[in-house]
């Protein structure tokens, strides 16, 4: 039998990670019928603390603007990178947010000894990674990427809507709500819809019932620039 000195010396925790620089990754626009998919990485400083970290979610609008400012000025550095709905289309979403994801990664002036990530998947990267269910609750720097993530879309959902505002992109960011639903029956689908999404589809074919062409009608406006994915 086992003496309790040896059963507690098994039990002993240990200590797996490497102390270093750690980089929260989070995104943001899995689910809208439109624009691209954007993630971001932050590395936090410790020694220049933002107070009122959360997941974007759960900020006002203004709460993350003001946030945005402030982790762009006191992280020790940070990157924005997207997937575009092109590859949205080609890839599908889950391998075009792991894309983006290491793209920000990627795009980090400085390297991490470990990256945590948001989520329950793991992007393809060259550094240790943990997903952290809930992280952006949970994890500072998460929660800092899901904010830069959520405002840079949301800027390109403001561009969005100058070009077209027969969408309302500036108020649904994208998402297929009853508003952007009908939008879409009535214009059709523009360059910087989701081709691939069934809302989406489901609108194509009608158009192509309508006028017997595979082509659905485009509205009448120049396509959106879209900003710069760099922070």
């Amino acid at each position: 039998m086992r003496s309790k000195k040896f059963l507690k010396a098994e039990q002993a925790p240990l200590v797996w990670d490497a102390p270093g620089l750690i980089a929260g990754v989070d995104e943001a626009g899995r689910g809208p019928l439109a624009g691209p998919v954007v993630a971001a990485a932050v590395i936090l400083d410790d020694l220049r603390p933002i107070r009122g970290l959360a997941d974007s979610k759960t900020l006002t609008a203004l709460q993350r603007e003001r946030l945005y400012d402030q982790i762009m000025s006191r992280a020790l550095c940070c990157s924005v990178a997207q997937a575009s709905v092109e590859e949205i289309d080609q890839i599908n979403i889950l391998q075009a947010t792991l894309l983006a994801m290491r793209r920000a990664v990627e795009g980090l002036r400085l390297r991490p000894v470990k990256v945590l990530v948001d989520g329950n998947r793991l992007p393809t990267l060259d550094v240790l990674a943990e997903a952290i269910v809930k992280g952006d609750a949970r994890v500072k720097a998460i929660s800092a990427a899901s904010i830069l993530a959520k405002v840079h879309r949301d800027r390109l959902c403001a561009q969005l809507h100058e070009e077209y505002p027969h969408y309302g992109f500036a108020g649904h960011k994208g998402y297929g709500t009853p508003e952007h639903l009908a939008a879409l029956r009535t214009h059709g689908a523009c360059v910087h819809h989701r081709r691939s999404f069934a809302p989406v589809a489901a609108t194509l074919t009608i158009k192509v019932a309508e006028f017997g062409s595979a082509v659905a009608p485009q509205p009448i406006a120049r396509p959106a620039k879209l900003l710069s994915a760099a922070p």
